[in-house]
This record gives C-alpha cells, structure tokens and sequence, in this order.
C-alpha cells in the first residue's frame, strides 16, 4: 500500500505506508517526468527511537527482558570534567549539554561500550536530550544518587546525621529523572562508603537502609522494576564481608543489593590472573546470587595502558561475573582517562583509548551475547553473623526506621518532580573536532542508531595512523541493524531546494 501526494504538476510523492516500529529511512519515489526517469530518494526522519531494551536482574545476571540474553557490561565511567564539573548553580552536570553527549556517544560508540557511569547529577535539569542519544547509541546507564555537594551523599563518619528526607528528597529526585528512559541500568545507592574495617561498623544498615527506600519509591512510582546496588572499594579486608553484608536476605524488608559493582585497580601491566589477585576474585563471587561486576577498572601504574585484564574478565575463568566499566572516559588529575578533552571542545584519542579498543575488539561478542543467564536459582543467604569474617565489621542486621518525614515521600513521591522523557535524536553527526593521537583528524564522526539492541565492538580502529588511514569511514555494527541518521543521497539531483524542504514536510509528518 503507497501513498501518492501531488506535490507540483511535475512532482509525484509515493510512499510505502507500514507501521514504523524503528528508526530509518523512508523509501521515497520521485517521479520526474523531465528526466524521463524515476529517482529514489532516501528520506530520514528523527524520531523517538527505543533502541535498547530494558534490563531485569535474574539470579546473578543482568538479562535483557524482551529477549532473555545475558547482558554483560562493556563500559567506562564517565564525568567530563571531575567532580569540579558538577556545576547544578550554573545548571550544569555531566549530562545537559546534548552537542557534548553526542560527541562522546559517538567515540564511546565506536570504542565498543554498552554501559556508562555517571556520578554526579543534579535531579532538577532536564536530561532528555543526553539520555535519549545514548539510548540511540546503544548504551545503557549506570547512575549514582549522590553529589560531592554537603548533605547530598551518606556521610561515613557519622551516616546516622545524613540520613534524612532531604538527602532521599534528592535521591528520590534521580530516581524520578532517569525512570522513563529503556536504558537506566540501575541506580548507585552509594559510592565506597566503606574504605577500611573503622567505616565499617555502622555504616551498612544505613547504605541498606537507603537502598530499602530506594526500591520502595522505585515499586510504588516506576512502572518496572529498576536494579539498585553498591560500588564498594576493592580493600580486601572487608570486601568478602562487605558483599555478604549487601547482598544477603532480610526477612523483614528489601534492603538487600541488587547487584554490587567493584572498584578494582589490582591488574597493572604486566599482570596476570593469579599476579593480580582476579582469581581470588572469581573464586569470591562465584555463588554470587547477585550480578557482581567492576564498577571501575583500569591500573595506571604504568602507562599507556595495555588492558589485557579485558580478556581475563570476559573469559571462562571470570564468568560469575558480568564485565565492567573502565576508569575512566576524558583524562582528570587523577591520570586516567582514554581521550583528552580541550578548551574548545575538541577530543584527543590518548593511546589508551586506541588499546582498550583493540582489546575489545578481540572479545567474542557472539559468545558472550548467546550465554544464557546462569544460576537463576541461586538464593542469597539469610543475614545472620556467621556470614561476617571479621570482628571489627558490622554484625548489625537491624536496618534502621525509615527516617522522619521520608515514609511519606515513599508512599505520595517527591514534591515537583523533573521527569525525563525519550525525545527526537534529530543531530548525528559530531561538531567537534576529533584527533588521533599521532594528531590525525578523524573524520565522519556520526552517531549510528541502534534499533534493536545495545551497542557492541565493532572491530574498527578508530584513531588514524601515522601513515594515514583508519576504518572510521566504515559504520559502526551496533545491534542487529545499526544506521546512521544522517541525510544521505540526492539533494543535488533536485534543481529545486524548496521543493525538497517540502518533500520532507511531507514525509517526516508520517513519522509522527
């Protein structure tokens, strides 16, 4: 069935008419009589595209819900900028600047990321725009509740004076934020509260308290269900204890961790699975009932970085567990990062970008992609003291009373929330200029929607050689049927401009 529109005596306009169930183009005849020939004219439309699906947690996996797969995490943590960035008087947070966020979708796109982290946020700007071009992308994402701001994060000398409504006023306020958008992950209840056996004594009642009121707004005010966990310092003194802590049952309330990523430094250069500690790691986790993954990753002890640990955490031997985050995306004065990001918004590929490329790259996607979920039917051990190894670490399974004034934000939700929403990706292609790191400028940087699926490596090389040269002119394979958006083809076949400004008029009221 076509739809025919008389657009000028010497104009016909045939269009196909399905239903659009994703993103692309519309096959657009234009009849000519002039030319004596037909032209096919490829017409995009922007409009909202659900490209990932939702994620669900099944024992100790991440699984997609529609199709079932295991998710595993290729991702990087990513605040452009550092604390210091986080600007919410000036209105400014990691993402609310949609020409930035593309930018590095795009580069994250072709790195090969599925997921990324954002740490600071602030719950009353808008976060569409950003949110929508990463789930175009094809990535997931992995939000913490907390600020660096006072009051806006669990305070682990004293968390029973953080604990209160104005501090779940605000974690309330991300949940809201981020609630409609396929490809929230999950939210961070915490960020390494815990960092030796003297913050361990009172401090995880409370981090389960706040995760029992997490999910209690998530039931009564999302309409699915959206995992909620703990990043926890790789300190192995209490790390084993801090994991049963968190993901064992409580009968009394659902303050346990849905998933708990970890922060671990522990392969440098040169390491391998028993040097650096992972197969302690394998062997801790290994009846995990909970997806257990790095939340940050990546020694820097030496430099650049090889990250051969990837093939270690995506092979058999660590397979209980579900992938990671690499710390981190731009360089800060810490002296991580896998771009260098300038004044005028223009990137630099470092050296460690091109390697953690070319070790994803070498993972077999297909493999990892077709495991079925394991161990669903792993349980979580009930709480009790014998779970705790050492003395110094909390034995206290009590979780405290929901605090004064908080039960009624749970039950009525926040006051004013700002609720995100998917919106049109209607710009794809990078503004800014993009560099190798032998100073090459690498062109035809465009975002490729992913219609059916998260993004995955691609096996392209991104930053140019030296001697000239890159597959960055090749799209990226993202999901099953990845496209650019970008308008391609034959405007330069049409005499008249305003005709084909028309013609569009036409074709993109159909996508709506």
């Amino acid at each position: 069935m076509a739809l025919a529109l008389a657009l000028a005596p010497t104009l016909t306009l045939t269009l196909p008419l399905p239903t659009l169930p994703t993103p692309g183009a519309l096959e657009v005849i234009l009849l000519l009589p002039r030319g004596g020939r037909a032209l096919l004219l490829p017409v995009l439309c922007s409009y909202v595209a659900h490209a990932v699906n939702p994620v669900e947690v099944r024992g100790r996996d991440f699984v997609d819900s529609v199709t079932g797969d295991r998710l595993m995490i290729i991702g990087v943590d990513y605040q452009p900028g550092g604390q210091g960035a986080y600007q919410p008087q000036n209105n400014e947070d990691a993402l609310t600047n949609s020409d930035v966020c593309l930018r590095d979708a795009v580069l994250m796109q072709k790195l090969g990321v599925n997921t990324l982290r954002v740490y600071n946020l602030d719950p009353t700007l808008d976060h569409s725009k950003c949110a929508s071009i990463f789930n175009a992308a094809g990535i997931y994402m992995l939000l913490d509740v907390n600020s660096p701001l006072p009051g806006e994060s669990i305070n682990r000398a004293e968390p029973w004076t953080s604990y209160n409504s104005d501090y779940l006023n605000r974690a309330f306020g991300i949940i809201e934020n981020f609630k409609n958008f396929p490809n929230t992950l999950g939210f961070f209840s915490a960020n390494e509260v815990m960092n030796d056996l003297s913050t361990a004594e009172f401090n995880p009642q409370y981090i389960r308290a706040v995760q029992r009121d997490m999910k209690n707004y998530i039931k009564n005010h999302v309409n699915r269900t959206i995992p909620v966990g703990y990043s926890a310092a790789d300190v192995r003194e209490i790390l084993q204890d801090t994991w049963a802590y968190m993901q064992c049952a409580h009968e009394e309330d659902e303050s346990s961790s849905d998933f708990f990523g970890l922060n671990s430094y522990s392969w440098c250069n040169g390491d391998n699975i028993q040097t650096s500690g992972y197969d302690t790691l394998a062997n801790m986790f290994a009846e995990s009932a909970i997806p257990v993954f790095f939340s940050e990753y990546g020694c820097n002890r030496v430099t650049p970085r090889e990250f051969n640990e990837v093939q270690a955490l995506y092979g058999e031997e660590m397979r209980a567990l579900s992938g990671g985050l690499v710390y981190e995306y731009s360089a800060e004065e810490a002296g991580y990062g896998l771009v260098e990001i300038n004044q005028d918004g223009s990137v630099k590929l470092m050296q460690d970008y091109n390697n953690l490329q070319g070790q994803f790259n070498k993972l077999n996607i297909s493999a990892l992609e077709s495991a079925s979920p394991q161990a669903t039917n792993i349980k979580a051990p009930q709480c009790e003291n014998s779970l705790i190894t050492a003395d110094e670490f909390s034995k206290n399974f009590t979780i405290p009373a929901v605090c004064p004034g908080c039960q009624d934000l749970i039950d009525n939700g926040i006051a004013r929330p700002q609720n995100g929403n998917l919106v049109n990706v209607d710009q794809t292609s990078v503004q800014q200029k993009v560099f190798g790191n032998s100073g090459q400028q690498v062109q035809n940087l465009n975002l490729n929607i992913v219609s059916d699926g998260s993004n995955k490596p691609s096996g392209e090389t991104t930053s140019p050689s030296s001697t000239g040269g890159s597959d960055n002119n090749q799209p990226s394979q993202t999901g099953n049927s990845a496209r650019p958006t970008g308008t391609q083809g034959a405007a330069s076949n049409i005499g008249d401009s305003s005709m084909l400004a028309l013609i569009s008029f036409f074709v993109c009221a159909l996508c709506l």
